[in-house]
């Protein structure tokens, strides 16, 4: 195995013609022969290169509508040929085989042609089928073969050619048929995706494909002590909070995209409300209320929990305006989430240097479907996307008093919430705003005392009269085992409830409701958030 290899002839066949002319330019000063296929050739042709066809190589010419152009010995055993191995030169010599140094190739735009909802037959002709056994000969045959695969890579080939009289390092070409063999098995693993989920339309799929592209490595994980990173997925995904523009502030952490990622998928449940304010902390929501403007539902939802609130992540589902910003500045805020921001509340932000401000464009859809992941020891979980929705037509009244309209809409509004919060989840709502929110307890009594509690704190900061729980609706993200949590909750003074139902004692948490004169309704749905 040599270090420095000269190249003299180079094979280009690129879909992406970004870069190419500059990559041919100097290739072409340092003396190398360009052999290409039809549309790169053509483009090299058109930028003033003399370009050598593959077909002259083969003494083939490109057929069946180019699918058959490159699988032929003449490439591959110029390409995969051991040079210092005897056998492998005298082969080369017999069969009137020349070396090729340098490939350059990227596929077919296999994830483009899905993403602009390309019918089938297209997409099936955008499945590559030489360039990756192009590909993965170079990287195979790296000791002796440089193989480029992304544009952003010409740079350092041209630099090391330059610094190296036209020669390529093993180091370089090490570290380039790494990038290789990842290109193609990304490639592989899309085209896979789509005919398991989008072909065949399975759920689970036999072999699940994973595919991701490192967007930046993180300054740590949780704790200072892990290490983090942030991926992109590699083929069409719908936009998140990854997909985000940050404008300022210092990097984000894993916890700060996480938590903001529990953010924007909450007030996504919004995103065709009034204006509605989301705030979070260590991934479960302390406030969130909706109002006729963003700046009163900033406050509303702060003063559901201001305590938990400094430090937090807030998520808005309307373009920051400069007020909002002004209110939202006066407290220690991490990151701050919105669809856009406008010149005012850009300013407004611009004065507080750490904080964090991101863009998202559209909200995401609530109701997408996909897969959620997560790792255990040895394996993975996969489960579909908690998407379930509730509507008024799908309650089932099961007291003897129905719920008034204020008491529906206040009961949907912390169902809403309730799936966003930790399990075992308690949400108190009244007019539009979380009056008060148990998250994570290992009873759901204590999700109830606490959330109460944390109302009736709220009450004395802000001089109120009662605690908000006072008349509100309190929703449960799953069925009351015991009537102990809907009585902690009749204390706190809620006068509706809602609930999925379905405990082997419904009974009699639902004669506790009446005997208290509550309203309960059933939704037939849990949602459980661990």
């Amino acid at each position: 195995m040599t270090d420095l290899v000269p190249v003299r002839r180079a094979l280009l066949s690129v879909s992406d013609k970004a870069g190419l002319a500059e990559l041919a330019a100097a290739l072409v000063r340092h003396g190398v022969e360009l052999v290409s296929t039809g549309g790169t050739a053509k483009a090299l042709r058109e930028a003033g290169h003399e370009v050598r066809d593959v077909a002259d190589l083969t003494g083939f010419p490109e057929m069946m509508d180019g699918r058959v152009k490159t699988l032929h010995p003449t490439v591959h055993g110029g390409i995969l040929a051991v040079r210092d191995d005897a056998a492998h030169v005298a082969a080369m010599d017999a069969h009137g085989i020349g070396a090729i140094d340098l490939v350059v190739v990227n596929l077919y735009p296999f994830a483009a042609t899905v993403a602009k909802g390309a019918p089938r037959d297209d997409i099936i002709e955008n499945i590559d089928i030489g360039g990756p056994a192009m590909v993965r000969s170079a990287a195979k045959n790296h000791a002796f073969v440089g193989i480029v695969t992304e544009p952003e890579d010409y740079a350092a080939v041209i630099a090391e050619m330059d610094a190296n009289g036209g020669a390529t390092s093993l180091t370089l070409r090490k570290r380039l048929a790494a990038t290789a063999f990842a290109h193609t098995a990304t490639y592989d693993g899309m085209i896979a995706s789509w005919f398991a989920f989008a072909d065949q339309g399975k759920l689970f799929p036999d072999t699940l494909p994973l595919t991701a592209k490192l967007a930046n490595e993180l300054r740590y994980g949780e704790n200072p002590h892990q290490k983090a990173a942030l991926y992109l997925p590699a083929g069409p995904a719908s936009r998140g909070i990854a997909q985000a523009e940050q404008v300022q502030g210092k990097e984000l952490s894993y916890n700060n995209i996480n938590d903001a990622d529990a953010a924007l998928e909450l007030v996504a449940e919004f995103r065709d409300a009034d204006p509605t304010c989301v705030i979070v902390k260590h991934a479960n929501p302390c406030g969130v209320a909706s109002a006729a403007s963003l700046t009163e539902a900033y406050d509303a939802a702060l003063k559901c929990d201001d305590v938990s609130a400094f430090g937090g992540i807030i998520a808005v589902n309307r373009p920051l305006d400069g007020p909002t910003a002004e209110a939202i500045s006066a407290i220690f805020t991490e990151v701050v989430c919105a669809p856009d921001a406008d010149a005012d509340a850009r300013a407004v932000f611009a004065k507080k240097k750490n904080l964090r401000l991101l863009l998202t464009g559209e909200l995401p859809d609530p109701a997408r479907g996909g897969l959620m992941m997560k790792t255990i020891a040895g394996g993975w979980l996969a489960q579909s996307r908690d998407n379930g929705r509730i509507t008024r037509a799908d309650l089932q009244v099961v007291t003897d008093r129905a719920p008034t309209d204020e008491e529906l809409a206040d009961a949907l509004f912390a169902w809403t919430v309730a799936k966003h919060v930790k399990s075992n989840a308690i949400v108190y709502a009244k007019g539009g705003s979380t009056a008060g929110i148990g998250a994570g307890q290992m009873n759901r009594r204590d999700s109830a005392r606490i959330a109460a509690a944390k109302a009736r704190e709220a009450a004395e900061s802000h001089g109120w009269s009662e605690a908000r729980t006072v008349g509100s609706a309190v929703a449960s993200d799953a069925f009351f085992p015991f009537a102990d949590g809907l009585l902690a909750a009749v204390e706190a003074g809620a006068t509706c409830v809602i609930q999925p139902g379905g405990s082997i004692r419904d009974d009699e948490v639902i004669a506790a409701a009446n005997e208290a004169g509550l309203a309960m309704v059933f939704t037939g749905m849990r949602h459980f958030r661990h």
